[in-house]
């Protein structure tokens, strides 16, 4: 027999309003729109909105922003620079975690569901809570760190090094924007985001090991050294999928492995 699992009461997602501000518009799309209030103690709901696509922009950011603007200003999100650079907009869209600026309202088929990242506290409707993601972040230190003196300039690298970190293609671990689409979308971190890092902070984390211009590589190391911060990936590969900047983090995960299992042989 197997068993069956229901959400608690409170926390079950039901029909919420419908508007229609499409109405005669034969170039139309439907939105499927989470919202959640905490200043009162309704459930969670999917608002309804259907758009005339003609009077809004291609993405889905466009839309979110043309119901805020013309048809319910109450709708809560973050958004910012509108180019695939701030991961302010970062949300689940047709059941996939992206960036709203860079997703095509073209792409998705039929009706587009939009939720918070999943897994996280949600602060209202669209907007998660990224206090304790922004506290592991700092707690890897991105920083530069140096016990040499400092140069009257500033530190140098060349072109070989700095491809490191920024990829020949502009895709190496400098160019993560701290969205947390990977994180999120992360098995591992869902489960044990209380101690697991997950893959957007153990990128970045692999950013300061691979720069040559820092000076505590071994400090670093002995920091991540740890059954749960970095051990609990199991290359599942959910967040090399979920990168809205095509970035790998798996791939910088395996790198912090391998100099681990280096410096003990």
């Amino acid at each position: 027999m197997m068993a069956k699992f229901t959400l608690p009461k409170n926390s079950k997602v039901k029909k919420g309003q419908k508007f229609d501000a499409a109405e005669g518009a034969s170039n139309k799309k439907k939105f499927k729109v989470y919202r959640w209030d905490p200043e009162n103690e309704d459930n969670p709901r999917l608002d309804e909105y259907d758009i005339n696509l003609d009077e809004c922009g291609p993405m889905v950011l466009d839309a979110i922003i043309h119901i805020k603007d013309k048809v319910d200003s109450t709708l809560t999100f973050r958004r910012s620079c509108r180019e695939g650079i701030c991961g302010s907009c970062a949300m689940n869209i047709d059941g996939r975690n992206t960036l709203a600026c860079l997703k095509p309202i073209n792409e998705v088929k039929g009706d587009v569901k939009i939720t918070p990242l999943p897994h996280m506290p949600v602060v209202k409707d669209l907007v998660p809570d990224l206090t304790h993601a922004y506290a592991q972040y700092e707690s890897v230190e991105p920083w530069m760190k140096t016990d040499s003196p400092a140069p009257t300039k500033e530190r140098l690298q060349s072109p070989e090094d700095a491809e490191k970190l920024n990829g020949d293609d502009g895709k190496g671990p400098a160019a993560c924007i701290l969205c947390f689409c990977c994180s999120t979308s992360c098995p591992s971190y869902w489960w044990n985001s209380d101690k697991f890092l997950g893959p957007a902070i153990l990128l970045n984390a692999w950013r300061w090991l691979t720069d040559t211009r820092d000076e505590a590589k071994g400090e670093r190391l002995d920091q991540l050294e740890d059954p749960f911060k970095l051990y609990r990936c199991h290359t599942i590969m959910n967040c090399t999928n979920a990168c809205p900047k095509d970035l790998n983090p798996a791939k910088s995960i395996g790198e912090i492995k391998k100099l681990l299992v280096e410096r003990h042989t």
